[in-house]
């Protein structure tokens, strides 16, 4: 999508809360990039909410990272592709997640809505084998989140969730608030532990890594 198509991706949402630089990319990052996107519509033919979400990350992501001093073409690439095994059939989903060795200790049905992006980090450098470890890392992280992020893994977990087609739920108003004021890492702990408080309000499954995850953090927090 080009850069004078954001505004209609967009259009009738509040974006004035997105970090205002934009990037100035190479003609064949832009060509890269336009590829992706192509990719990423045949991929999601039947989602075109999906679609829509997956290109709102993206542009999120670009700008997230250059407010937080990391490549934004790393992150374009990586918002975009996020979501590229979420249009998978449940059953086909979790064939996958088997074959593809991913074990996380529970069945398979019990955390089906978070294999989507470990998935797709495998499978992925299949249709692109240039896409980098730092990019995958990304994308593979950004459902359940670790222990150990690295900023462009903050950043996709971040924008995924504050993207302008999500609701204007009060948590998700307030992380666009702080969005490129806050610093990264006190910006994803908000996302990550709004989100843990979203499951536990819903009295949905709670995936139990996730709750070490969240301990790490506090007491990563704590210590610094």
């Amino acid at each position: 999508m080009s850069r004078k198509n954001d505004c209609k991706l967009w259009k009738g949402l509040d974006v004035s809360w997105l970090p205002k630089k934009l990037p100035a990319y190479s003609d064949a990052e832009v060509v890269a990039i336009d590829n992706y996107e192509a990719a990423l519509a045949k991929q999601l033919e039947r989602k075109p909410k999906r679609f829509s979400h997956s290109l709102s990350v993206g542009l999120v992501a670009e700008r997230l990272a250059l407010a937080y001093g990391i490549d934004p073409y790393l992150a374009r690439v990586a918002g975009i592709l996020h979501d590229w095994s979420k249009g998978l059939p449940k059953d086909e989903l979790l064939g996958r997640a088997s074959a593809l060795g991913i074990d996380l200790g529970v069945d398979y049905s019990l955390v089906e809505p978070v294999l989507h992006g470990m998935v797709a980090a495998r499978e992925l450098p299949g249709n692109f084998p240039e896409l980098t470890s730092e990019v995958l890392q990304a994308i593979e992280r950004h459902t359940l989140g670790d222990s150990h992020m690295s900023p462009l893994d903050m950043v996709i977990f971040v924008a995924d969730g504050i993207e302008p087609f999500r609701k204007n739920a009060p948590a998700i108003v307030s992380q666009r608030t702080h969005a490129g004021s806050t610093s990264l890492p006190d910006l994803f702990w908000e996302s990550f532990a709004d989100g843990v408080s979203y499951v536990i309000d819903t009295r949905r499954y709670l995936y139990p890594g996730t709750l070490n995850i969240y301990n790490d953090l506090v007491l990563s927090r704590a210590a610094n």
